[in-house]
């Protein structure tokens, strides 16, 4: 190696600057290079996990719908019902949940739709039948098909999860806070049957057993109600579970879900399964978004039946989800620019309304006397053609995560249709899971209240006093329009006022 000598520190030219500058940029490369390394390395070990766990559903990939990379993408989510009991009597295993999951991260929201498992529907080389005899007669494969050719949607991927698997990954994930409308009881369970069910009323935590009964329940209401009540516990779970939570158990909860699901994905290669991996995370920052399925009862109640017109707009609806409707960061960044928005009292009640505050001070005279760290509000104004019903009011009490107790009550009025009840909620717990990312906020009375939405229905109204916050939950079918939901929320008071 040759060393010249100068007569003094040499002077850097061009050349040398291009080079410093071509070094420093290798170096940070390398560097960035070195950490997405060892990410991807955690991913496909992740990766690896699955697939060890995880079983294929036979003879599927012909019936799915291949898309290009980055393109949304249709889940269909099976849940197959067959109990211990139905197992042993040799019934078959039926598909007791059809969802589907649209993820799409350049849209407002995550749509999901659940389909009637008693849709009437033309089933694929047999006769017509109720959608979830396709899983009978052909299981996950038959449904698949069944499905694409009812919608005309296509289908990138299909999980059938067992039963057992959800309420492992509950508990797995710490349980979910739930605002649970109505009290839920059967002790009559067994082959064949409704399962047995024991669930009180009231904002609580839900745990394995508890969460795939209140999911699964259908025994005094329809597969409207039903849907709706699973798509909303599915946006609670989601709104509690952050990414850090499932990607820091990400093992344990992948060999639950390979244990107790079969997916068309089992065995696909690691950049298949990192383009859906990557695609969950975006759309996994926006909110979801429940698209209702416009079918109906059909005359003799055996079956549910949905017109052409109304099945083209359900779909279109999920496809194009999220038109009005603010994404949660939108609804962040809206609350920091802006006051609460005022608004003017009307004096005449919202249609289907009506006066009944003796009935309220009567309905809760006997917990409001028998606390006082609790004040206890109950709504003059209610819904017409409903009341409230037996198993209300109750005064409990609930726990944080942290095991912190606090006091709550729950009021539970019925609508007056078949499994459509709302409810006023209260709790010294002055920040429940339930009232993060408000959509907006708004002043009326010297009230500030607190507005959830779901597209253009609010499913949610709170406020706040110095000792507890209260709220207004709508039916989970969203029945109150947003004139009741108001009304009823601000006609909220405590006795002898």
């Amino acid at each position: 190696m040759s060393v010249y000598e100068g007569e003094g520190p040499p002077r850097l030219g061009w050349e040398m600057w291009k080079k410093f500058a071509l070094g420093g940029i290798l170096v940070v490369a390398l560097t960035a290079t070195a950490v997405a390394s060892g990410v991807l390395l955690q991913v496909h070990e992740t990766i690896a996990v699955f697939q060890r766990n995880s079983t294929p559903i036979p003879g599927i990939d012909n019936e799915l719908d291949k898309v290009e990379p980055g393109s949304p993408q249709t889940i269909l989510v099976l849940g197959s019902d067959r109990r211990y009991g139905d197992k042993k009597a040799g019934l078959a295993a039926r598909a007791d949940t059809i969802i589907l999951v649209r993820l799409d991260p350049d849209k407002k929201a995550t749509a999901v739709m659940s389909i009637p498992r008693d849709l009437k529907v033309d089933i694929p080389g047999f006769d017509s039948d109720k959608i979830n005899t396709s899983y009978a007669l052909g299981g996950p494969k038959l449904t698949v098909k069944t499905v694409k050719g009812l919608l005309n949607v296509p289908i990138s991927h299909v999980v059938n999860v067992n039963f057992g698997g959800f309420q492992r990954a509950v508990n797995r994930l710490g349980c979910v806070f739930v605002d649970i409308d109505r009290r839920y009881y059967n002790a009559n369970g067994g082959p064949g049957g409704y399962a047995t069910i024991d669930l009180k009323p009231g904002y609580q935590k839900l745990c394995g057993r508890d969460s795939l009964d209140y999911v699964r329940y259908r025994h005094t209401d329809d597969d409207f109600v039903r849907a709706a009540r699973q798509q909303d516990f599915l946006r609670q779970a989601k709104d509690q579970i952050g990414l850090g939570k499932v990607f820091g158990d990400r093992n344990e909860l992948l060999k639950i879900f390979g244990k107790y699901t079969d997916t068309d994905i089992a065995r696909d290669n690691d950049a298949a399964i990192l383009r859906l991996i990557k695609l969950a995370y975006e759309s996994s920052k926006n909110p979801i978004h429940e698209v209702k399925f416009r079918g109906g009862q059909s005359s003799n109640g055996d079956y549910v039946e949905i017109s052409r017109e109304n099945l083209q707009t359900s779909v279109d609806e999920f496809i194009d989800v999220g038109v009005g409707s603010l994404s949660s960061t939108a609804a962040d960044e809206q609350q920091k620019r802006m006051k609460p928005k005022q608004i003017k009292a009307r004096k005449r009640l919202a249609p289907g309304l009506m006066l009944r505050k003796e009935a309220g001070e009567n309905h809760v005279l006997t917990i409001a006397t028998k606390q006082q760290s609790l004040p206890v509000y109950f709504p003059k104004a209610i819904v017409a053609r409903g009341g409230y019903v037996r198993d209300s009011p109750r005064l409990y009490e609930v726990y944080d995560r942290n095991k912190n107790k606090y006091r709550a009550y729950r009021l539970v009025l019925s609508e007056g249709d078949n499994g459509q009840f709302y409810g006023v909620q209260g709790t010294t717990w002055k920040a429940p899971p339930i009232l993060d990312n408000p959509t907006d906020e708004v002043r009326m009375r010297k009230r500030t209240y607190k507005r959830f939405f779901d597209g253009h229905r609010i499913r949610l109204i709170a406020w706040e006093t110095p000792k507890a916050v209260y709220w207004v939950s709508n039916t989970l079918s969203h029945r109150l329009t947003n004139r009741q939901m108001m009304d009823v929320t601000r006609s909220l008071q405590r006795i002898g006022q």
